[in-house]
């Protein structure tokens, strides 16, 4: 099923991975102009305003669409080392 995100519609699913439980983490200073939503299952985060590539399922570039099994296997990012000291 195909998901028209459009500006202030409120997103049914995730655009990279199709899941939809998504979280509103924040609003536009000027209400209506964008949203922020953030993903349960992969995490990507997106602005309502942003193009339909960026926010939509059915024109989210294929090559960067995430599945579950994805999600599980994916490499874990590697820690930030701390400052050296001066």
């Amino acid at each position: 099923m195909a998901t028209k995100t459009t500006k202030n519609a409120t997103p049914t699913e995730c655009p990279r991975c199709g899941h939809d439980k998504l979280d509103l983490i924040y609003t536009s200073p000027v209400a209506g102009v964008w949203e922020i939503y953030h993903c349960r299952q992969c995490l990507y985060t997106w602005r309502t305003s942003e193009p339909a590539r960026r926010t939509q399922r059915d024109a989210y570039p294929d090559s960067f669409k995430m599945t579950v099994e994805d999600i599980h296997n994916a490499v874990e990012l590697p820690i930030i080392p701390p400052l050296r000291k001066s």
